[in-house]
C-alpha cells in the first residue's frame, strides 16, 4: 500500500503534479456531477501514477519491487475516476504489468506471474474491463473443446492460460477481458451445429449399393488424404434408395451427382459379372437360378389371375451362370431382378468364421494282478509215465521231466510253455513203488500303469463338416491252422491277421450362434493298447467313444463326458476239506487278486476366429510351439555320429512373408486397367 514519502529527487515534481491535480479537481467538480481529470505525464514514474490513481479512485495497491518504468500519458480531454483507472491499466499492459484484484487491494504484478495469481472471476457476456485480468468457464455444445485448444493456444500470450475439460467439454480461459471477448466471439463462430438434415434419394435403375461404393470412392480420391468433414452416405438395399447427410451445399452437388448415374442402362446392356470374394460361384448360382425361378413363378401368379398360362417376362429373361475359374457370376436380367439378385449376393458373399476345436482326453489307469497256490499231483499207475501237472493248474513242469527224454529241443519248448512268475516244484517218480507225487509252488505279482493324454485339435468354417485321424494300424491274429503238404510230409502253419486302427478320430461341425457360443455335433473315439496284469491270448485295445450335441461359450472348456471305475476280482480254489484246515489248509489253496482302477474325462474347448487376426494369432501360437518341440529335440540330440548333421526344422515365421513384399509391380496395361476397374473391391 502506497503512503510513504515521495524520493527526494521527485519532492518538486510529486508536490507541482499534486497541485495540478487539486487544481484541475477545483475547477471542474460541481455539487452535482462526477469529478474529473485531465492527467498529462511525460517521462514519469510509474509508482508516481500509482499514488495518483490510489489517490483519486480511493483503491489500495501493492506494488511489486519488480514493478519500474517511465510513463507518457496525454489527454486532451477530462476524464472520470474510472476511465482514468482503465486508462492506467492500459499503462501496465504497454509495460508488461497486470493489476491482480486480492480482496480489497490489488496487486500490481509482473504479466508472467499473472497465470498464477486469482483474477476476477465472470458470467459469459461479461468479461469485465477491457485490460482487466478475468477468468472464464465455457461450455462448448456442438464441438469437441479438446479439440478448440490447439486453435486458440496462439491466440492466448504467453502469460494467459488456456485448458480443456473433457468430461463437461468445458474450457477455462483467463487473459485480459478485451482478448477473452474476441475468444468468445470465435468459440460461438466455431460452435454452431451442423446441417444434421437427412435426405433420401430414391433410385430407379441404379443399384444403391454400387451407387454409393462410386461416389465413397470419388470422395476419397477428391480429399487427397485432407481431414475435411464429408457428407454422410448409406445404402438403404430394401427400398434401393441413398441416405445423404451433412452440408445442404454439398448435398445438393451429391444429388446431382447421383441423379446422372441413375440413369437406365442401354439395350443389350443388362448383362453384369460379378466377382465373389467368398462364395462358391458355381453353388451359389444355381441358388440364384431357384431364387429366380421362384419370384418369377410368384409374379406370374398374380398377375395371371384369370389368364391361365401367363408368361412371366422375369422368368424367361433371368439367365445366370457360373465361371469356376475367376469364381464370377454372368447375371442377364432385367433392372428390378438384377437389383434383387445384387441384394442376395451381397447378403450371401460374406466372410464366414471358422472355429478352432480342441479336445483334450486324460486317461489315467491302474492294473495289478496277484496269484498264489500250492498244487499237489499223485499217480499210482505202476509205470514210468509222468504225471500231468497241467491238469491242476502248475502248467508244463511235468513236461520238463518228460521232455529230458527228448533232448534240448523238446526241453526248450517245455520251458517256453512255462507260466510266468515263481514256480517251485518237487516229487517223485518211481515205478517199482507204485506211487508217485509232485507238489508245485506259484507265485505271480503284476503292475500295469496307463497315462494318456491327447490333445487334439482342428479348424473348419461355421457349419462345416471336419474330420482329423490320428493313429496307426495294428495287426490282430484272428486264426490259425497247420496245412500238411502232400510232398514229403511237409507242414505248412499259417495264421490270418486283421488290422485294426487305433489311435484318435474326431468329426466336429459347428454352427455359431448370434452371440458368441457354438453349437456344435461331436464325434470322438479313441482307442489304445492295453499293458495288462495277467497274460492274454493276444492284444487288447481300450475304446472310447463319445457322440452328442453340445452348447459351448467361446473360448470356455466343456467336459464331455468321463468314468471314474474302480474294480476288485478275487478268487480262491482249495481242495475240499485239506484246504480249510488252519495254516496247513495254505498248502492246499490257489488264490489270485486283481484291482483295476480307471479315471478318464474328455474336454471340449471351441474357439471362433473371426477375422484374420485372430487366425494369425491362433496359428502362430501353434507354430511356435512346433518349434520350441523341434528345438527341445535337438538339445537331446546325444548320438556321436549325428552331432554334425543339424536336424530338421521349420523355418522361423518371420521367414515366411511373401517373397513379393515390398515389390511393386509394373502399372497394368489399359485394357487390365478398364478390365480391372470393374471387378468389385
Amino acid at each position: 500500500m502506497i503512503n510513504s514519502r515521495p524520493p527526494r529527487g521527485a519532492g518538486r515534481r510529486l508536490a507541482a503534479l499534486a497541485g495540478a491535480l487539486a487544481l484541475a479537481l477545483a475547477a471542474t467538480v460541481a455539487p452535482a456531477q462526477e469529478p474529473t481529470i485531465t492527467p498529462n505525464y511525460k517521462e514519469a514514474d510509474l509508482r508516481q501514477i500509482i499514488e495518483a490513481v490510489s489517490a483519486i479512485t480511493g483503491r489500495n495497491f501493492i506494488v511489486d519491487p519488480r514493478v519500474r518504468a517511465q510513463v507518457t500519458l496525454l489527454s486532451s480531454q477530462p476524464m472520470s475516476p474510472d476511465a482514468f483507472y482503465e486508462a492506467f491499466l492500459s499503462i501496465l499492459e504497454v509495460h508488461g504489468y497486470v493489476a491482480a484484484p486480492a480482496g480489497d487491494l490489488i496487486k500490481i504484478l509482473p504479466d508472467a506471474n499473472a497465470r498464477q495469481v486469482p483474477g476476477r472471476e465472470s458470467a459469459a457476456g461479461a468479461p469485465g474491463g477491457a485490460d482487466e485480468i478475468v477468468t472464464q468457464v465455457i461450455t462448448v455444445r456442438n464441438v469437441g473443446a479438446a479439440q478448440l485448444v490447439p486453435i486458440l493456444r496462439p491466440l492466448i500470450p504467453q502469460y494467459g492460460h488456456l485448458a480443456a475439460h473433457q468430461a463437461s467439454n468445458m474450457l477455462i480461459i483467463s487473459d485480459r477481458a478485451a482478448n477473452v471477448n474476441r475468444l468468445l466471439r470465435i468459440i460461438q463462430r466455431i460452435d454452431t451445429g451442423a446441417d444434421a438434415e437427412i435426405e433420401v434419394i430414391p433410385l430407379e435403375h441404379a443399384s444403391a449399393s454400387d451407387v454409393v461404393r462410386v461416389v465413397t470412392a470419388l470422395q476419397q480420391a477428391a480429399s487427397g488424404g485432407e481431414t475435411g468433414k464429408p457428407l454422410g452416405l448409406v445404402a438403404d438395399d430394401r427400398t434401393n434408395s441413398v441416405l445423404i447427410s451433412g452440408d445442404g451445399t454439398a448435398r445438393l452437388r451429391m444429388r446431382a451427382l447421383i441423379s446422372h448415374l441413375d440413369t437406365p442402362l442401354e439395350d443389350g446392356g443388362n448383362t453384369q459379372v460379378v466377382y465373389l470374394r467368398y462364395a462358391d460361384a458355381e453353388d451359389l448360382a444355381q441358388r440364384l437360378r431357384d431364387q429366380a425361378s421362384a419370384a418369377a413363378m410368384t409374379t406370374a401368379g398374380g398377375e395371371g389371375a384369370g389368364q391361365p398360362g401367363a408368361p412371366s417376362r422375369a422368368r424367361e429373361d433371368a439367365v445366370i451362370w457360373a465361371d469356376p475359374g475367376t469364381n464370377a457370376l454372368v447375371i442377364t436380367a432385367p433392372a428390378e431382378v438384377m437389383r434383387s439378385l445384387r441384394m442376395v449376393i451381397d447378403k450371401l458373399d460374406i466372410r464366414r468364421a471358422q472355429v478352432m476345436v480342441e479336445a483334450f482326453i486324460a486317461e489315467v489307469a491302474y492294473n495289478r494282478a496277484a496269484q498264489l497256490g500250492v498244487t499237489w499231483a499223485i499217480d499210482g499207475s505202476n509205470d514210468n509215465s509222468i504225471i500231468g501237472l497241467t491238469k491242476l493248474g502248475t502248467g508244463g513242469i511235468v513236461d520238463i521231466a518228460g521232455a529230458a527224454l527228448g533232448g534240448d529241443a523238446a526241453i526248450g519248448q517245455a520251458v517256453a510253455n512255462l507260466p510266468q512268475g515263481i514256480l517251485l516244484a518237487g516229487g517223485r517218480i518211481d515205478s517199482e513203488s507204485g506211487t508217485n507225487w509232485a507238489v508245485a509252488l506259484q507265485a505271480l505279482l503284476s503292475d500295469s500303469d496307463t497315462n494318456v493324454l491327447s490333445n487334439t485339435s482342428i479348424v473348419t468354417m461355421d457349419n462345416e463338416e471336419a474330420e482329423i485321424k490320428i493313429g496307426q494300424e495294428v495287426p490282430f491274429v484272428t486264426g490259425q491252422f497247420t496245412n500238411t503238404g502232400a510232398a514229403q510230409g511237409s507242414v505248412n502253419p499259417f495264421q490270418t491277421v486283421e488290422r485294426k486302427d487305433v489311435g484318435l478320430t474326431l468329426k466336429v461341425t459347428p454352427k455359431i450362434n448370434e452371440g458368441d457360443a457354438v453349437v456344435m455335433n461331436v464325434s470322438i473315439e479313441t482307442s489304445n493298447i492295453a499293458g495288462t496284469a495277467g497274460g492274454a491270448v493276444d492284444l487288447i485295445t481300450n475304446q472310447r467313444t463319445i457322440t452328442q450335441r453340445v452348447l459351448i461359450e467361446d473360448g470356455d472348456l466343456l467336459v464331455l463326458g468321463g468314468l471314474v471305475s474302480d474294480d476288485l476280482i478275487q478268487s480262491e480254489q482249495k481242495v475240499p476239506l485239506l484246504g480249510d484246515i488252519p495254516l496247513l489248509g495254505q498248502l492246499f489253496r490257489s488264490q489270485s487278486a486283481t484291482t483295476e482302477k480307471r479315471t478318464l474325462m474328455i474336454f471340449l474347448r471351441p474357439v471362433i476366429l473371426r477375422d484374420g487376426v485372430q487366425s494369425s494369432m491362433e496359428t502362430n501360437a501353434k507354430y511356435r510351439l512346433m518349434q520350441d518341440a523341434q528345438s527341445e529335440a535337438a538339445g537331446r540330440n546325444t548320438q556321436f555320429l549325428n552331432r554334425n548333421v543339424p536336424p530338421p526344422v521349420i523355418p522361423d515365421i518371420e521367414d515366411l512373408r511373401p517373397a513379393s513384399e515390398g515389390y511393386e509391380p509394373p502399372p497394368p496395361e489399359p485394357e487390365d486397367r478398364e478390365r480391372a476397374s470393374e471387378r468389385p473391391d
